[in-house]
């Protein structure tokens, strides 16, 4: 996004719109930009800390924050202007993030059997094998929402380079844990799923443990840097719950 793009969603935006009977969608933007993005999470964020009466859920995707509310204890227009003075109370594309984040730093093969898409990537998005995978292990990149199947995060943004196209046939089938890109964002898959983004690595993370106390292994807001390995080293980690990824907590 240009400085002129972020002029126009800052003119435009952030849009309130109802979604349902008990719903409310709060945008912040009409496609992804890191401003956008920062918006929702930490505004989501506050309406969580402040607790409002007849909010019943909430959470984010990559540039809105939605509510779930009881409109017997709490009505449209109420949390409206409710949602209206909040908004109003500061510049949300320049808050601060969420506390309670966190720093992944995820272990992954880049290329071989495990990742058969890299040259291809790579060609797209002009650079060769070599540089992309330095781009990928030198970007710290953030969960910018979770979606599409259990735990599985969307991470971004990357470099302008990568802003390449998903592709026009699916992929029959993409592993658990793996690593895909296209449209300046990373997945990591939760799941064994077809897909039209372009696979390039492999993670042995099991990123959805239902039998787990939290079964989402990261949150939107997280930050993720990946490191370089074996396809020996990474099968000894499928073991390990968090795949062989150290976690630390951001300040």
């Amino acid at each position: 996004m240009t400085e002129g793009d972020a002029d126009t969603t800052t003119q435009t935006h952030p849009r309130i719109r109802t979604a349902g009977v008990d719903g409310m969608l709060v945008s912040f933007g009409d496609s992804l930009s890191e401003p956008a993005n920062r918006a929702a999470l930490a505004f989501r964020a506050e309406i969580e800390r402040q607790g409002w009466n007849g909010v019943e859920e909430s959470t984010t995707s990559l540039v809105s924050a939605y509510l779930r509310f009881d409109p017997l204890h709490l009505g449209h227009a109420e949390l409206k202007q409710k949602l209206d003075t909040l908004l109003s109370d500061r510049d949300w594309y320049e808050a601060p993030l969420p506390s309670g984040r966190r720093l992944w730093r995820i272990p992954a093969v880049f290329g071989t059997d495990l990742g058969p898409q890299l040259d291809q990537a790579a060609e797209a998005a002009g650079l060769t094998p070599e540089q992309a995978i330095k781009d990928f292990t030198q970007t710290r990149a953030r969960v910018q929402t979770i979606g599409f199947a259990p735990g599985q995060p969307y991470l971004g943004e990357l470099p302008q380079a990568w802003d390449i196209p998903r592709q026009s046939a699916l992929t029959s089938r993409i592993p658990e844990g793996a690593l895909a890109v296209a449209i300046r964002q990373l997945v990591l898959f939760s799941v064994a799923t077809p897909t039209g983004w372009q696979h390039i690595g492999q993670t042995a993370m099991r990123l959805f443990q239902p039998e787990a106390e939290e079964p989402f292994l990261l949150r939107p807001g997280d930050e993720v840097e990946f490191t370089e390995t074996d396809a020996e080293t990474l099968s000894n980690m499928r073991s390990d719950p968090h795949g062989g990824a150290d976690r630390s907590d951001l300040p």
